[in-house]
């Protein structure tokens, strides 16, 4: 098992990558350049953590949970415009937005956690 499998945090943005595939499977009438970022950017969060999990130095593993938190706020941007828009519900929406407020602290804590 890889050190990445075994974070909380690798975990809870496995779900949420689930989710953003799940949801946009289902979704019509959302622009398909809507649809392909918030894939790029659900995507980016996750590989980011594994990359930088991976990383020697602490700046390294730094970089990357900074990208990770990047493309996190870049999700958020993107469900806040397909709710407003009218594409996704007021639950879906609640339920997203928890869990990348949930999956942003915990990378600040790791980016935190680096000496």
């Amino acid at each position: 098992m890889f050190d990445f499998e075994k974070l909380d945090l690798y975990q809870e943005l496995k779900k949420l990558n689930v989710m953003v595939y799940q949801t946009l499977k289902d979704l019509k009438g959302l622009d398909h350049y809507v649809v392909d970022q918030w894939k790029r950017a659900s995507m980016s969060s996750v590989l980011n953590l594994a990359e930088g999990t991976g990383r020697m130095t602490p700046a390294d593993k730094k970089h990357f949970y900074t990208i990770a938190r990047g493309s996190i706020f870049e999700c958020v941007a993107i469900l806040d415009m397909a709710y407003r828009l009218g594409h996704i519900d007021k639950v879906l929406f609640d339920t997203f937005y928890a869990g990348y407020e949930k999956v942003s602290k915990m990378l600040l804590g790791m980016y935190r956690s680096q000496q």
